[in-house]
């Protein structure tokens, strides 16, 4: 049952992706929604599903892209394995330790893959230094939301339940 959460939140996350993608002036989006889900996982669930999770969602966005396969699913296959580690070895409970770690998470996941299209010759970068970082921020500010409201969600499933058991009596 976890692992379809997992592949219903990864095909969201890339319809989201894709479609937001057209929209935005330039096609670049300041947020990589399968990477936040990722991370999200690997927090929740620990390195192996972070990786596996990494590996599927990176060879799945890999294969809808024009560049080539495997650098994604490579790239987010370590970050979400580092992920989980953090996720297991430290207290990672409040928004700014998760909003430190979508960060990071970022910014390396964007150096694995500039790193690798340089050494293989696909293309080249300037220094891409405001564009990381503005990914990074979006990611971040994404993730913690996404955690905020996942742990809301059920309270308020809860509240509404007793509320309308309170009015049965």
């Amino acid at each position: 049952m976890k692992a379809a959460g997992i592949l219903l939140a990864i095909a969201l996350a890339l319809v989201l992706q894709t479609t937001i993608d057209r929209y935005v002036a330039g096609g670049t989006v300041a947020v990589n929604f399968v990477l936040v889900v990722v991370v999200y996982v690997a927090l929740t669930s620990g390195s192996v599903a972070g990786l596996l999770t990494g590996t599927v969602a990176g060879l799945i966005q890999d294969s809808l892209g024009t560049g080539l396969i495997g650098v994604g699913g490579l790239a987010k296959s370590i970050v979400g394995f580092v992920a989980g580690i953090i996720g297991t070895q430290f207290i990672v409970s409040q928004p700014l330790p998760r909003f430190l770690v979508f960060f990071v998470a970022t910014v390396v996941h964007q150096a694995i893959t500039i790193g690798l299209a340089v050494v293989l010759g696909q293309r080249s970068f300037g220094t891409p230094y405001a564009a990381v970082a503005g990914q990074a921020l979006g990611n971040a500010v994404v993730g913690v939301a996404a955690f905020q409201l996942a742990e809301l969600l059920p309270g308020a499933v809860e509240r509404r339940r007793m509320g309308k058991s309170r009015l049965r009596r």
